[in-house]
């Protein structure tokens, strides 16, 4: 456990202003404890008894972050709702005082301040933010499954808006300093080097003025936004609209999985209509029932898996280090190797040189780039001036020119075995002898792959998913024969892409590809039967899913799934087999989205019909099927989401998945898998082997070969273990 000695400490500048100075020994980020709380209380107490301190301010003593929330191990140790209960009254009670303290505090912020962090700065009675890229301000309770609980939600409503605070307490997104200053969270933005002092300087005039209280920042004015919050805010029927409409869009999106969101609008309207105490107690007692329930259990529990990944060089071996990568190459500037392109030199701040076939391909890849650092200068994530830096990092050939000094090369060549065996040998010729050759391939096996290779050990898969820069998973595949610095080298560098490493052995599909593949034959063979397609995704997405298959099917291309159907029915069998339907889409030359011929409507079609998606009917004939069965929506949520369960267990069993934990991870953030349910492995550990044996079992038997219970699963119905302990 943490030393909490000196986490605290105190100094007094010459002029008058305490600097309290917060610094976790012996951890890279500060977190909040319950032990602090002591602490903190007498901390408070200094400033306020000692006549020399005029104000105060808070900086944090780590040099990146401020405060990262509250230390998760501690809502782990809770036994009960109560003693979940017990830690928001001590955060609430102790950020009351800080707020009621007659001298102003003002919070010198540079790095993240987020979840207890953030509230702690909103109880100060100014805050000064950093214009460091690292600096954000934010409120993520709510992806663990939680709710603010130390009032962030009320001090963020009294200080901007309710609007804003559904905002940011119902997504946990980010808020940059820019619009913190804009909406009145924070007072000033200030370079990092003079940071201390302008939060100084600030709290000196707050308490020469006395204006140290919490009033918003900015009258009404006559603008559409102030408006907006005059007639839906400042009156109890248009609070009934406002809050009316937050829980309808909050349906569409969680179907009620996620009772944390429902919590937050509960809190906010009791505030609104009743007042800060009464909400305050309100929001305490439902913290506490959250860190108890199954959701915050699934979400934190994914939480603690992906901190593990982020210190997880994928190898098992600690005396394997990464060897540095100074210059990437990339093969093919398409959407994948665009994407790979912008990671590389935005997140990972590396040199990457493209290759494409012609000059026209390479003028696509450049534009893709563009195209995303442009938005991000639009929405004010970054200046001009960076967009230029970065962009100066790619360059451009359509020969190998440039290739002789570059560390690791990515190709994203189309799915052809031969293409890849001639672009290896082309690599192998011109690169180092110590040259990585990373493939991005979605199926094909990287040991096929690697025997066109002179060196093989230097080959390794890199699987990443679209679009690039904003998918977070990265599958590292291994063969027998890659050398295991060479697997470190993919993972350090896909961390500094910024992207969440999974490493998998090698085998057809790999993990994510292979196990997606048995649901959407599953969706497939669920159409055929005639259902319609709505139905399916629709009841997919009720079960968590972000879309459904047959979407995500139009999404991924049409094309591709019939390419990658075969290669998995040749490498397993019957089980894999889909139904005819790829063939008969494919003939119609439908790809989906990609040239808007699919199973949903795209372009002025789609805007013809209105808002929303609208299923192309005349499907159903090219497929020979009439829409007219129903089946109920439990029977197509298990049979789709078993199906990917039962193959996940089956990579396990073949030794595809290095962990339970890393088999979860890949199904919830390259496919989807709903996070509240913790992952495939999680699930079962959740549900019971032995009930979801019996599923499976019972499915067998209705529609055959392809239900095919994995052996890991009925092993561990026997013997009643779980994947994760």
């Amino acid at each position: 456990m943490t030393d909490i000695k000196n986490t605290l400490s105190l100094a007094v500048r010459p002029d008058g202003v305490a600097v309290i100075t917060f610094d976790v020994p012996g951890e890279p980020v500060n977190t909040l404890q319950a032990s602090f709380a002591e602490e903190f209380e007498a901390i408070l107490r200094k400033v306020d008894g000692d006549s020399s301190v005029r104000a105060a301010i808070i900086v944090s003593g780590k040099p990146d972050s401020w405060i990262a929330g509250a230390n998760i191990d501690m809502l782990k140790a809770c036994q009960t709702a109560a003693d979940a209960e017990k830690l928001s009254r001590m955060g609430q009670d102790g950020y009351k005082r800080l707020e009621a303290l007659h001298k102003p505090v003002v919070a010198a912020i540079n790095g993240a301040a987020l979840g207890g962090g953030f509230e702690l700065a909103l109880a100060c009675h100014g805050r000064v933010l950093s214009d460091d890229r690292k600096t954000v301000l934010g409120l993520p309770e709510v992806q663990l499954g939680l709710l603010p609980g130390s009032n962030g939600l009320q001090r963020l409503a009294r200080m901007t808006s309710l609007q804003v605070a559904l905002d940011h307490g119902l997504t946990g997104k980010n808020l940059r300093p820019s619009k913190a200053k804009k909406l009145g969270v924070a007072d000033d933005v200030v370079r990092k080097s003079i940071l201390a002092d302008a939060a100084a300087k600030l709290a000196l005039r707050l308490a020469e003025s006395g204006g140290h209280r919490h009033e918003k920042k900015s009258g009404i004015g006559l603008n559409a936004a102030a408006l907006t919050t005059l007639a839906l805010e400042k009156n109890p029927v248009g609070r009934r609209v406002l809050f009316k409409k937050a829980r309808e869009m909050l349906l569409k999106k969680t179907y009620g999985h996620y009772p944390a969101t429902e919590r937050i609008i509960d809190v906010l309207e009791v505030y609104a209509d009743k007042g800060f105490d009464v909400s305050a107690d309100l929001e305490a007692r439902y913290f506490g029932e959250l860190v108890m329930s199954d959701t915050a259990r699934q979400l934190i529990g994914i939480f603690h898996a992906t901190t593990a990944l982020k210190k997880d060089t994928g190898v098992d071996d600690p005396e394997v280090k990464a060897r540095p990568v100074r210059q990437a190459g990339m093969l093919g500037g398409g959407l994948m190797g665009g994407g790979i392109c912008y990671v590389t030199m935005n997140n990972a701040g590396l040199p990457i040189r493209l290759k494409e076939k012609d000059l026209e391909g390479l003028a696509r890849g450049y534009k893709y780039v563009t195209d995303i650092f442009a938005e991000r200068v639009k929405k004010r994530q970054m200046t001009k001036f960076e967009r230029a830096g970065k962009m100066a990092l790619l360059t451009g050939t359509v020969d190998y020119a440039g290739f002789g000094d570059v560390d690791l090369v990515i190709e994203a060549v189309f799915e052809d075995l031969g293409l890849k065996h001639r672009v290896l040998k082309e690599v192998e010729s011109v690169c180092s002898p110590n040259t990585i050759f990373a493939s991005n391939t979605s199926s094909l096996p990287i040991t096929r792959i690697a025997e066109a290779a002179s060196r093989p050990e230097l080959v390794v898969g890199m699987h990443y998913f679209s679009p690039v820069h904003k998918m977070p998973l990265l599958e590292v595949i291994a063969t027998k024969k890659t050398a295991p610095w060479v697997v470190a080298t993919a993972v350090d560098l896909g961390k500094k892409q910024g992207k969440t490493v999974i490493v998998v052995n090698d085998g057809v599909g790999f993990y994510t590809s292979r196990i997606l593949g048995p649901l959407m034959n599953e969706a497939s063979y669920i159409l055929a039967e005639g259902i319609k397609i709505e139905d399916i995704d629709g009841a997919m997405r009720r079960w968590g899913w972000p879309v459904g298959p047959v979407t995500l099917l139009d999404e991924v291309g049409i094309d591709i799934a019939a390419h990658v159907g075969p290669i998995m029915v040749e490498a397993f069998g019957e089980r894999m087999r889909p139904p005819p339907t790829m063939e008969k889409l494919v003939a119609d030359n439908r790809k989906g989205r990609k040239n808007e011929r699919g199973f949903y409507l795209y372009g002025e079609a789609a805007k013809k019909k209105g808002k929303g998606k609208h299923v192309d009917t005349s499907v159903y004939e090219v497929l020979g099927i009439e829409p007219k069965h129903k089946l109920a929506p439990e029977e197509i949520q298990m049979r789709c989401s078993l199906q990917f369960v039962n193959e996940a267990l089956r990579c396990f069993g073949d030794g595809i998945l290095r962990s339970p934990r890393d088999g979860d991870i890949g199904a919830i953030f390259g496919l989807g898998f709903p996070p509240f349910r913790g992952g495939p492995f999680r699930y079962v550990d959740a549900v019971g082997a032995s009930e979801v044996l019996k599923r499976i079992e019972a499915y067998h038997q209705k529609l055959g070969v392809r239900w095919e219970p994995a052996p890991v699963l009925v092993e561990m119905a026997k013997t009643g273990k779980k994947f994760h302990p």
